[in-house]
């Protein structure tokens, strides 16, 4: 029943894609409603669609929510000779906000949205008024973990990725093993995550939210937490690492309330 009233809600929607030209991407992007702006910064290999489809009705009700897709994601085009990085990602990021005239926003970041987001909070704090984060990890890699990365196969992923990739890419179905091996060599980059001494930078409020069965362990999720000064750490129970997907109506109530404090 969940998975029916989200994609009701995403029929529910106004069109409201639009392109804006950054570091030679065409990079996709939404807006809804309007407010204080709320950035959302989806997950890897997915769309704004799949990482937020609970979210953006019931944020765009008070909020202006602009959703962004990054090269090779959704309806943005890859880059033929450029690789994918956090870093990368992050200065599109910052040079699409500057096209829009957005600064000092709330950023809400899904997994590798939300290394995006934790990497702009102490990058460009003039940009980020409040973070949300859930799904991040440190990067720190074992020798095990790296092994497993390196030999990551489309097959492993979900069907859901691949299906969505094929319905919205404008570089077509041909180019998903290219992405695909893009994203794959960005995660299995030992280091590919935000460092303590970077994290302890950060002074916009932070809220990290966590499944307690995601792939970040509960204990790692402390320690991002410790790391963090001020931060607010929500673990939520029977969740993965897709808790806004699994629990939007927990999230939701919470993030806009702490989106909403002074």
């Amino acid at each position: 029943m969940r998975v029916v009233a989200l994609f009701a809600l995403l029929l529910a929607w106004p069109a409201a894609g639009e392109y804006a030209e950054v570091h030679g991407l065409k990079m996709y992007y939404e807006a809804h409603g309007a407010g204080r702006p709320v950035v959302l910064l989806h997950g890897g290999m997915t769309t704004i669609h799949f990482s937020f489809a609970a979210q953006i009705p019931a944020f765009a009700q008070n909020h202006r929510v602009v959703a962004i897709e990054q090269m090779g994601h959704g309806h943005t085009a890859d880059v033929a000779g450029r690789e994918l990085s956090y870093a990368g990602m992050a200065e599109d990021t910052v040079a699409i906000l500057a096209q829009l005239g957005i600064r000092n926003a709330d950023l809400v970041g899904f997994s590798d949205g939300g290394q995006i987001a934790l990497r702009l909070a102490f990058t460009h704090p003039e940009l980020v008024r409040r973070v949300i984060v859930s799904g991040v990890g440190l990067g720190d890699l074992s020798v095990q973990q790296q092994k497993a990365m390196q030999t990551l196969s489309p097959g492993l992923l979900p069907k859901a990725f691949r299906e969505e990739y094929e319905q919205v890419s404008p570089d077509g179905p041909a180019h998903w093993p290219v992405f695909f091996e893009k994203v794959r060599a960005m995660w299995s980059t030992p280091g590919w995550g935000i460092s303590k001494p970077e994290l302890a930078t950060i002074k916009a409020p932070v809220l990290l939210v966590f499944g307690d069965r995601d792939f970040t362990s509960v204990e790692e999720a402390a320690t991002i937490y410790h790391s963090i000064p001020g931060a607010q750490l929500f673990i939520v129970p029977g969740a993965g690492h897709g808790a806004f997907r699994d629990r939007p109506e927990w999230l939701n109530p919470v993030v806009l309330d702490f989106l909403d404090r002074e």
